[in-house]
């Protein structure tokens, strides 16, 4: 089954800070195992947790992304949806998986989109459940 997938921020944040399970998917993505999809705005958000959190020079953010943009496709979002009221900002997440047909949006967020299971078809884990499905 092909998977696409789209990595919330928290996802991708932690691939670059930290490696662990969130690295372990972003590099099925580059081997090409999965088709992984941001938009720009989740990756103007990413470029600002680095250089906020980990103390990443703009360079440092600019390269990071650019790696990244190596693997993932980029997809326009017309940013209308709001279906998060409590985080608009998880709207883009959930916008960019919507528009992409994606199957799969993996994420950390436990407040706001894991308890929504589900949206629009699209299933919502976390990485330890999206890799037991990729294992599948």
């Amino acid at each position: 089954m092909s998977r696409v997938v789209v990595f919330d921020t928290n996802i991708l944040f932690s691939a670059i800070g930290w490696k662990g399970k969130p690295y372990e998917y972003v590099e099925l993505a580059r081997a090409g195992v999965i088709d992984a999809v941001t938009c720009p705005e989740l990756l103007d958000e990413l470029s600002a947790k680095l250089q906020s959190k980990l103390a990443f020079s703009s360079n440092q953010a600019i390269d990071s992304t650019i790696d990244l943009l190596t693997f993932l496709r980029v997809i326009a979002i017309p940013g209308q949806l709001k279906a998060v009221a409590a985080d608009p900002d998880d709207d883009k997440t959930l916008e960019c998986a919507f528009i992409a047909g994606a199957t799969h949006v993996v994420t950390g967020d436990r407040r706001h989109l894991l308890p929504l299971r589900h949206f629009q078809g699209i299933q919502i884990v976390t990485a330890a459940e999206f890799l037991s499905l990729v294992a599948k």
